[in-house]
This record gives structure tokens, sequence and C-alpha cells, in this order.
């Protein structure tokens, strides 16, 4: 019999935090569907070139041993953005988006969200879910 490993962060998660907050999603979602505003979805990620495994199979009874070998090169990390079925953006950056990064990210999509208005008369809104404990 084989099982599957993963990483969970259910314990974590706040249940009234996460009802309002899809709550929240669900009306932007259909607003978006309408046509009355812009919807973006923001996520970062990162790649290099030993991959972290976050889950794995293995026999019950057995435990799995992976050894991590030493990292070669910089991670490359990217922050995107996309509007399902209309666009895709993002920024790239060698070390992790900090506060400076992030920053000159929002601004150029308040720059593209002020023509968008401006053009349409529709607003953007961008949807950052983060997974916190509380």
């Amino acid at each position: 019999m084989w099982k599957r490993t993963r990483t969970s962060h259910k314990s974590k998660q706040n249940p009234t935090k996460r009802e309002i907050g899809q709550a929240d999603l669900d009306l932007l979602e259909l607003a978006a569907a309408t046509g009355e505003i812009h919807l973006k979805y923001l996520d970062e990620s990162g790649f290099s070139l030993w991959a972290q495994v976050c889950y794995t199979w293995a026999k019950k009874g057995e435990q799995k041993r992976i050894e991590q070998t030493k990292k070669k090169g910089r991670r490359l990390n990217i922050c995107g953005l996309l509007e399902i079925d209309k666009s895709f953006e993002y920024g790239l950056a060698l070390k992790n988006f900090n506060s400076k990064s992030y920053i000159q990210l929002m601004d150029w999509q308040a720059e593209q969200a002020k023509v968008k208005l401006d053009k349409e008369g529709i607003i953007t809104v961008i949807s950052l879910f983060c997974h916190s404990p509380d």
C-alpha cells in the first residue's frame, strides 16, 4: 500500500477569517465576470537548480529520505499577476522580493490600472491571499 506525504497548513488557518476572505473573493470574481472590474491575482514563487521535494510517495512503514545537495547558483524569484483569459505580467528578482522591488511592481501596476481606468472607466483590483496562522 502506498501513501502520499505532503505539507499541510490546515491547522494554521483561522476558519472564520478564511470564510470571510473567500466571500470577498467570490464577490470580486462576480464583479469581474460581469465586467465591472479588472481582477488580477498576484502570487510569488521561486526557482533554483535544487528543487525541494514538497511531497513524495513511499511504501507504508518505510521512511523516505532525500539528501539535500549543495545549492548551485542563485534563486530566481517571480512575482506574477494573472488576469484570467486576458494577461499574465510578472517581475523577476535574483533575490527575494523586498519592499523596494514589491513597491516598484505595484507602482507599475498602478500606472497600467490608471490607463485602463482613463480609457475604459473600469478599476483594477489585485488579489493577494496570504497564508498566515492568525
